[in-house]
């Protein structure tokens, strides 16, 4: 079973402060770290520490981070065939300020400075022997594109949407997932109300949509059924990156053949794991530590394939 993915990579560095500074004051760091991030990116990673195949496509500038992103995937066994390097141009970077009293972050990025991937740079066999496809919708013409070629060829499609921008909404319409951020869902008049959003959901034809919320768990809704669940208490250290493993989590269920709450279980308790390490990558558990965590919460889960 492999996964593609097309979308963001980046490269991130991390501190750690007591407490998030006021504005024109300094601020000692109590630990600092790097490493790989971006939506689609640790997506896969999350799924090739679990055990599926995964290739992403993407772009990178030929800086220092480019060299560093495109390290960091090969050491996960990402196939970086489709990964791009653009001549002169910039990597997405981001710096992330971690409250060490709360373990909540803030991101400050910065776009790739080189141009989006386009279509035709996607070879036709771009979506061979591939069960499912992840994007994030950044580049919105290739993933359009990918979408569309996906449901000719029968591959599932899941979006990864942190904010209604331009195309998003048209690329969530193609999908068969989209699970998105709190953001999206407030983007599309979410007031609290599930009944409301679901309405939305139906009204715009997207899939399957499960809304994260961080430490109060996901709303899924799949047709008629909404499926709320609460997420897993851990000592959280870093919410960095437990969205993209919830993602990958979420698309190793689906591969398995699991219902959806037990997806989603999964995909929760891999999110939760993750958040007691700094950064989105070095927490990523692999699928024996997520079934001993589950087992040790008293959840019963299906046999993998």
């Amino acid at each position: 079973m492999r996964v593609t993915g097309i979308g963001q990579c980046a490269y991130d560095y991390l501190a750690v402060v007591d407490a998030f500074p006021a504005v024109d004051t300094k601020k000692e760091v109590l630990r600092l770290e790097e490493q790989g991030g971006g939506p689609v990116s640790t997506a896969l990673v999350t799924l090739s520490r679990l055990g599926i195949e995964a290739g992403f496509y993407g772009i990178t500038g030929d800086d220092e981070e480019g060299a560093k992103i495109r390290q960091s995937l090969v050491d996960e066994r990402i196939d970086i065939s489709g990964l791009k390097q653009r001549p002169g141009a910039a990597s997405q970077r981001a710096f992330i300020v971690i409250e060490q009293s709360r373990g909540k972050r803030t991101i400050f990025w910065q776009r790739p400075s080189g141009a989006a991937l386009l279509p035709e740079e996607l070879p036709a066999t771009f979506l061979d022997n591939t069960a499912f496809l992840l994007l994030d919708g950044l580049m919105t013409e290739v993933s359009l594109f990918a979408a569309q070629e996906a449901k000719k060829a029968g591959v599932p499609v899941m979006l990864d949407a942190g904010r209604v921008r331009e195309g998003m909404l048209e690329l969530a319409g193609l999908c068969d997932y989209v699970v998105a951020s709190e953001e999206f869902a407030k983007d599309l008049g979410w007031d609290d109300d599930a009944g409301t959003l679901q309405r939305e959901i139906g009204r715009r034809g997207f899939g399957v949509t499960t809304i994260t919320l961080g430490e109060r768990g996901s709303i899924t809704f799949a047709g008629s059924d909404v499926i709320t669940m609460p997420a897993f208490s851990v000592e959280s250290v870093d919410t960095t990156g437990a969205g993209d493993v919830f993602h990958g989590g979420y698309v190793y269920g689906i591969l398995q053949g699991w219902p959806l709450p037990e997806t989603i279980r999964f995909a929760s308790a891999a999110a939760a794991m993750k958040c007691r390490h700094i950064g989105g990558r070095s927490g990523i558990p692999g699928s024996d530590d997520v079934f001993r965590f589950l087992d040790a919460q008293g959840v019963s889960m299906p046999t993998p394939r």
